[in-house]
């Protein structure tokens, strides 16, 4: 039979073909063909098994941190006195005006007299009269003339007619109502006209000058503060002038288990007003602390919070810490050495003890 040339040219393909498998290298797959080409991915896991896990670190040197203590509170002025009257009367005058400042000693009511005035001229007379019967007994007594007790009872008189005196000059002088504190004058006040009895207001007096801000603070901080420390009071109206701690409560309010701070400032422009809104910020000492990225947390098995750090001898270690502050690019952490190896990458995949290959992050860390 003849052969198609087709038939023909098929079989010596397939002829070329198997020859040149038979004649070259066989390739077993997942296996290299050159002597420096990569080991293939089970070669290289076995290879790993005993190489140390790789892990990023960053050596973190402790800085130091002021924290500022923040206490929210409220004005209070250094003085608020109602003054009130001494005696009785009808009002007169009223030198002062609400709102007005006065100074210690300024005149703020004036009430009638009436007839104290004349008490006064009477007290004196009398005591003129006990004045001369004493000398004279005196002078009898010294030349024999007059007995002991006459005298010592016209001396009796005496001191008694110089008390009435002083008694009336006292109610004459309590007409006149005068401010005891330097400060501003609330409203209301005693109108002209207006009767004042014993004990009756005539006005209240503001010192403003120093300025007082109060606060409530908590049992666990008040050891942190101390008399004397420097303060920065933020006004509700935008001012922050600086004072000091002048008192802190030496017992706690049993409602409420806080203690009252007071936070002294001067206020010469009047600028602060009694009873406004204030929040003191007290810097506390420094201490020092390291700046992480709160991503480099970690848990142990008990669930503290932690980190890794990488030990001298390259093993893996847990440490708990404790945040202590947190900003915007980070998160301020205690309870590490001064200076440590953090792992900042790979931290959750080794555990106590387990030694580890550290790679060095160059990058600088923004504290």
């Amino acid at each position: 039979m003849q052969l198609k040339m087709s038939y023909v040219l098929a079989a010596l393909i397939a002829g070329g073909v198997g020859f040149w498998m038979w004649s070259g290298d066989v390739v077993v797959g997942g296996r290299a063909d050159s002597e420096t080409a990569a080991p293939p991915p089970a070669a290289r896991q076995e290879s790993r098994k005993d190489a140390p896990f790789k892990v990023k670190v960053r050596n973190m040197t402790a800085l130091d941190r002021i924290t500022t203590l923040e206490i929210r509170g409220i004005t209070e002025a250094e003085a608020k006195v109602t003054v009130r009257a001494e005696t009785s009367g009808q009002i007169k005058e009223r030198p002062a005006r609400e709102g007005g400042t006065v100074a210690k000693g300024d005149v703020l009511c004036v009430l009638d007299r009436g007839t104290r005035e004349a008490r006064v001229l009477e007290a004196e007379a009398m005591l003129a009269q006990a004045k001369l019967d004493f000398d004279a007994a005196s002078q009898l007594s010294s030349k024999g003339f007059a007995a002991e007790n006459r005298v010592a009872a016209l001396k009796a008189g005496f001191d008694a007619a110089t008390a009435r005196l002083r008694e009336a000059e006292l109610e004459l002088e309590r007409t006149v109502i005068r401010a005891p504190v330097s400060g501003v004058v609330e409203s209301p006040m005693a109108k002209v006209g207006d009767h004042l009895s014993i004990g009756a207001a005539c006005g209240t007096l503001v010192d403003t000058d120093p300025m007082i801000a109060i606060g409530q603070v908590p049992e666990a901080e008040i050891g942190l503060i101390q008399v004397g420390m420097p303060a920065e009071v933020n006004l509700v109206t935008g001012q922050v002038p600086k004072g000091k701690v002048r008192y802190v409560a030496p017992a706690a309010d049993p409602n409420t288990r806080t203690f009252r701070v007071e936070i002294e400032f001067p206020n010469p422009d009047g600028i602060a007003r009694d009873g406004t809104t204030a929040l003191t910020r007290l810097p506390l000492k420094a201490e020092k602390a390291h700046k992480i990225s709160p991503a480099i947390l970690t848990l142990d098995d008990a669930g503290r919070v932690g980190v890794r750090i990488v030990r001298d001898d390259n093993t893996a270690q847990f440490m708990p810490v404790t945040v202590i502050g947190g900003e915007a690019d980070g998160v301020w952490i205690a309870g590490l050495p001064e200076t440590v190896k953090l792992i900042i990458v790979g931290q959750d995949y080794v555990g106590d003890g387990q030694t580890v290959e550290p790679v060095l992050d160059v990058a600088e860390v923004s504290q």
